[in-house]
């Protein structure tokens, strides 16, 4: 039996990378919703705005810096130039006395995701065949998760220590921002090029000129992202049955355990079988744990809904990266991730936009309901589509 190629050492360095900045980043987004409904006094309108526009900044932020990293055929600058703004973006947080700063912070932090995301994917996908290409994505979503896994415990941790402070918390959040960045720039090395620098062309010809498969894709993405909400609402939903601003990071917790337990074995499990069948399992997925939470009052369902939650980011993030990857020529690879995160950024600010009025006006019920019957659309939408699971060369 034939053995499969070890991972690229930059696959390894862009997992511990992405670990500290989501650490850091996770211990912001676990204490947002208690700092700006508690601390400020904002309704949850507020903060579905916030974290809406902010996802929804990332993602024009993707569209263009994919291009651009195609154009120039360079990878790392763009990787070092995101985690870098996201590191600057830190010290906003614990500055924040009223909406429009924590809404700066949180713009410029997601400005540098979004710099970094297409660019960091194409590299991933530049550096690994396709027979180990699911466990890539895998193990970089997972060490991923590995960080926005610790975070809320160490909020938890954080704000017990230094009785409830998040202003302290956010002080201390910046140092694992500024490992991650020392290590993309220290230690992440530029891959050795394989293609022409693309010739000079009017910079939106390259979307036009994506794949069919890629473009059904995008299809499938935005509609599946409008029932995927901001994390900050399952917060939301552990203090509304109760648990309290300190406990509140918890739920964060619950949810990234299930994620970063099943990351990598959705991503290697998708180099032996269809990918379109564990994204629709994963939709499926999202579908039950809307249902739970909507009905639940208790502890024990809130524990289950986020853990189907988790699960579900497990069988669906990495796995669509890896179809756009298998679907996207060489030459538009980060052009390809790039439209597929802006797409999908509309979606989570339409997503996050549209909870939030929910929320207020209707409850918890309607608008983990509302998710669910979206979801279950996307689902339908999916199965329609042509099975093609070999990769474009």
């Amino acid at each position: 039996m034939s053995s499969r190629p070890p991972l690229p050492r930059n696959v390894w360095v862009l997992g511990f990378v992405s670990l500290f900045m989501d650490l850091s980043s996770e211990i912001y987004h676990a204490l947002l919703p208690a700092f700006i409904t508690l601390v400020l006094g904002l309704p949850a309108t507020a903060l579905g705005a916030i974290d809406g526009i902010a996802e929804a900044t990332a993602s024009f932020a993707k569209l263009f810096s994919g291009r651009l990293s195609d154009s120039s055929i360079r990878r790392k600058p763009w990787i070092m130039a995101g985690y870098g703004l996201a590191a600057l973006s830190k010290p906003l947080f614990p500055l924040a006395s009223s909406a429009p700063l924590v809404m700066l912070a949180r713009f410029a932090d997601r400005i540098g995701k979004g710099i970094r995301g297409s660019p960091r994917d194409a590299m991933i996908a530049d550096e690994t065949p396709p027979e180990v290409r699911g466990r890539a994505f895998g193990l970089r979503q997972a060490l991923d998760t590995v960080g926005a896994l610790l975070a809320p415990l160490i909020a938890i941790g954080l704000m017990a220590w230094l009785a409830s402070d998040i202003r302290m918390v956010f002080w201390i959040a910046i140092i694992p921002a500024a490992i991650s960045f020392l290590l993309a720039w220290l230690v992440l090395r530029e891959p050795e090029q394989q293609l022409a620098p693309i010739k000079t062309s009017p910079f939106f010809s390259g979307f036009r000129q994506l794949d069919k498969d890629t473009k059904r894709l995008l299809q499938v993405g935005f509609l599946f992202t409008l029932a995927r909400f901001s994390e900050a609402f399952l917060i939301l939903k552990g203090i509304d049955i109760g648990l309290s601003e300190a406990l509140s990071p918890l739920t964060l917790a619950i949810f990234n355990l299930a994620y970063v337990a099943l990351a990598y074995p959705a991503g290697a499990l998708s180099d032996r079988m269809s990918p379109r069948a564990i994204l629709m399992a994963g939709i499926a997925v999202l579908i039950a744990g809307n249902v739970v939470l909507a009905e639940t009052s208790s502890f024990a369902g809130l524990v289950l809904g986020t853990a189907l939650w988790g699960a579900h980011m497990a069988l669906t993030q990495g796995i669509f990266a890896r179809m756009i990857a298998d679907s996207a020529p060489d030459k538009l690879r980060a052009t390809s991730f790039g439209a597929f995160y802006f797409v999908t950024g509309l979606g989570a600010l339409l997503a996050s936009l549209g909870a939030g009025w929910l929320w207020d006006r209707q409850g918890a019920s309607a608008t983990f309901l509302t998710s669910a019957g979206v979801a279950a659309v996307a689902l339908a939408m999916l199965s329609l589509l042509e099975d093609s699971s070999s990769p474009r060369r």
